[in-house]
């Protein structure tokens, strides 16, 4: 490394935040940047650990250390070409993914990792002011056509890495925008959307077409595709929620999460909500069921909003504030998470099981619920007991569903189809040749792993194209 006692003389800094008293104000994104020098000393802190296990957190295998150490030499564009040529869309990772390869860097031993994250956004936004980020297009055609079912991460970076191997790639989404549920479910204030849009004029001049408004298997005929196309790859995610099938589940008031949160987006991108339809939190009492991600999505959400109190709950017991580094690292560790959205205002819980809804003339205002006590039964797995005598119950005006999803929808495409699910409802594709149970019908991404990580989505997208490649032309050159 550049410095090698970098990390013994220079503190760990991150990019900073506007306070939440002026960020609950709107939607836009509220990252402050970190200076360049600053990004550049923060580079200097990765230490010669002779086995950088940064590597094993990542899933796209972002060489960490070398783009860490062009950064303290001030080679960003070097840097950049480094960071580019394993993740498609670093801009998209460097402000969602909760950073798997921190948990991983050594000098989390000690809780100070590298900045990493902020260091890979903070190279990648300097490539698109510099104007360094071009269109990479193919000099061969192979004439080939690909079609890829989903616009999400995953379907974006396999029709990328497809079109610079001289395919030809369409994507198709169901919905009227590119982007899969980083456009229609991730908050504006996260992530904003001109982000996607800059990446799709660029894969438009690889030779990417997109097409929208196309649902496979309703108004497109899957048979359409099969006689168009050499082969076809499915990454429409895990789109089909976990529901809570308890008494009052009816009531109105209730909704999944993306309901909500797809709704703001649109208010966001300008588009007029039905009143009829309408959810909104201004003045009311707000309780999201579900602990993770998309549950804090919908806190942050529903204070921009106005919201009167928000609550949210978790069936799990609340984690450890702090991990025990000789059991986890360098693997993810369980522990309390707070994001940004939990520091602007949320009452939260955990041991939470829900019994019920109630509410007069069909509307809910009232949510039941039980304390409930975990343990491991006689073959070590947890079990959950409720605890007598702890019922208690909460005032609402809006519940919002966060319990994730299951699987992919088979209503259609898959059902159709007759492809190979797994057990748990994906699509049945190993994760080397992405190949399902049909002919040149492949699966990447949520829909063949499970809900998982923005970071994953791309991986998978990248290694599916790089199976794609190789069964139309025999031997692949797009890197794994």
């Amino acid at each position: 490394m550049g410095k090698v006692t970098g990390f013994m003389e220079l503190d760990r800094v991150e990019r900073d935040y506007e306070p939440v008293e002026d960020r609950i104000k709107h939607f836009k994104e509220f990252l402050i940047p970190l200076d360049q020098t600053k990004v550049s000393e923060q580079g200097a802190r990765c230490m010669d650990c002779g086995i950088p296990y940064c590597h094993q957190g990542c899933p796209v295998n972002n060489l960490i250390p070398d783009w860490n150490d062009l950064i303290y030499n001030n080679k960003w564009k070097e840097a950049l070409d480094l960071l580019q040529s394993t993740n498609n869309f670093p801009e998209f990772t460097g402000r969602i993914c909760p950073a798997p390869c921190e948990a991983s860097c050594t000098l989390n031993i000690t809780d100070n990792p590298v900045a990493i994250k902020t260091i890979e956004c903070s190279i990648v936004d300097k490539g698109w002011e510099e104007g360094w980020i071009k269109p990479i297009i193919s000099n061969k055609k192979t004439g080939k056509k690909v079609a890829v079912i989903g616009s999400g991460p995953s379907g974006l970076a396999c029709a990328q890495q497809l079109a610079r191997a001289g395919h030809s790639v369409v994507v198709f989404e169901k919905n009227s925008r590119i982007g899969g549920l980083l456009r229609i479910g991730i908050p504006d204030f996260k992530m904003e959307k001109h982000l996607i849009d800059r990446r799709m004029s660029q894969m438009e001049v690889e030779g990417v077409e997109f097409r929208v408004n196309s649902h496979i298997g309703k108004n497109i005929k899957i048979e359409e595709l099969n006689n168009d196309f050499d082969a076809i790859a499915f990454c429409g995610g895990s789109e089909n929620p976990r529901d809570l099938p308890v008494k009052g589940r009816e009531l109105k008031g209730i909704y999944f999460a993306m309901e909500f949160l797809s709704q703001q987006n649109d208010r966001v991108a300008g588009n007029k909500i039905d009143p009829k339809v309408e959810i909104s939190a201004k003045g009311k009492n707000v309780l999201v069921i579900g602990g993770g991600d998309t549950g804090s999505d919908c806190v942050g959400t529903s204070n921009r909003q106005g919201a009167k109190s928000v609550t949210q709950l978790e069936l799990l017991d609340q984690p450890p504030e702090k991990e025990n580094k000789a059991l986890t690292w360098p693997d993810w560790p369980l522990k309390l998470r707070t994001s940004t959205s939990h520091q602007e205002g949320c009452d939260r819980n955990w041991s939470v099981l829900t019994k019920s809804f109630e509410g007069p003339d069909g509307k809910v205002n009232k949510l039941n619920c039980v304390k409930v006590e975990w343990s491991k039964d006689e073959n070590g797995r947890m079990k959950m007991s409720e605890v007598a005598g702890t019922e208690f119950s909460f005032e609402v005006d809006l519940v919002l569903l966060a319990m994730g999803f299951v699987h992919p929808v088979h209503e259609g495409l898959i059902n159709s189809l007759g492809v190979n699910l797994t057990p748990a409802g994906n699509l049945d594709a190993n994760d080397t040749e992405y190949k399902t149970s049909i002919e040149k019908f492949f699966a990447a991404g949520d829909s063949r792993r499970g809900q998982s990580l923005v970071v994953w989505a791309i991986r998978e997208g990248r290694q599916c194209a790089r199976s794609i490649d190789k069964f139309l032309m025999g031997k692949s050159e797009l890197p794994n």
